[in-house]
């Protein structure tokens, strides 16, 4: 007979993972829309590109029409705004107006296996101590305004580029900075590996997060900022070089995530800071 006093029952009866349900949905509906694309061929995909994916372009022509014109008087004699012009026509740009729900649907969206499985990779390190703190609702409305930071970010940034913005980076860059409120207190969960089960009882607690100046203040948040930022920028930068990815990669719309993730925090989170957080 099973002795379910013993401490190996006890370690049997452990829970696997601490992974919040939120979080497995998100993944889980990533991969799946990524699958579904590939599997109803290119045509659905270049459908979904125009339709939820990000393009700066269109957001400016529809507020300032008089750009279109400037763009256009210049495609017989500037190669780069022909071939925007080319992308207008091919995206249907001018057709639909803004479609600023597209300012977070390219999230939902990604280029190759590769681009949604590294993703996913980082929502699953980051996302379920973030997730803990703020709750279903508030974790998934967190995603949606760091991807839409992101989104923005790219905008100020290219105002005139019609390249579609897909893919998750901004948000789960968003969640990397929310985690940081926190993760550097003694206790923090962060790492994909502290999900799994490491021989507790029950979910990790999270400790109480300290205020911005605090974490700015705070030498190990400060370099893994700095870390972050490096590498965003040469990976941003030399990507398409090292040919680590066949198309351009928005690191600005990464940057505008993790920014709008470490100011925005307190606001999403459920736990002791609320109006000191932001001093």
């Amino acid at each position: 007979m099973l002795d379910f006093t013993s401490p190996g029952a006890l370690r049997a009866r452990e829970p696997i993972f601490f992974i919040p349900g939120v979080v497995l949905l998100l993944v889980g509906a990533l991969i799946a829309i990524h699958a579904a694309l590939t599997y109803l061929g290119t045509n659905a995909q270049e459908a979904a590109i125009r339709e939820l994916g990000f393009m700066p372009g269109r957001l400016t022509i529809w507020l300032w029409p008089q750009k279109l014109t400037a763009l256009l008087s210049r495609a017989s004699s500037d190669p780069a705004a022909l071939s925007q012009t080319v992308l207008i026509r091919y995206y249907g740009v001018l057709n639909g107006g803004a479609k600023v729900w597209t300012l977070a649907t390219y999230a939902l969206l990604h280029g190759s296996w590769s681009h949604v499985i590294f993703n996913c990779i980082w929502l699953l390190a980051f996302g379920p101590p973030v997730a803990r703190r703020f709750g279903a609702v508030r974790f998934l409305l967190f995603f949606v305004v760091t991807a839409v930071a992101g989104a923005l970010a790219q905008w100020a940034y290219s105002p005139m580029e019609f390249t579609p913005l897909i893919g998750a980076s901004a948000a789960d860059s968003g969640l990397m900075a929310a985690a940081a409120r926190f993760m550097f207190q003694p206790g923090a969960p962060l790492s994909i590996l502290s999900q799994f089960g490491g021989g507790s009882s029950g979910p990790p607690v999270d400790p109480p997060a300290v205020s911005l100046r605090a974490v700015l203040s705070d030498r190990g948040v400060l370099i893994f900022i700095a870390v972050w930022m490096v590498t965003n920028f040469l990976f941003g930068a030399g990507a398409q070089t090292l040919g680590a990815s066949e198309a351009p990669v928005a690191w600005i719309a990464h940057v505008g995530g993790f920014v709008a993730g470490l100011l925005l925090f307190p606001w999403f989170d459920r736990g002791q800071l609320r109006a000191n957080a932001l001093v």
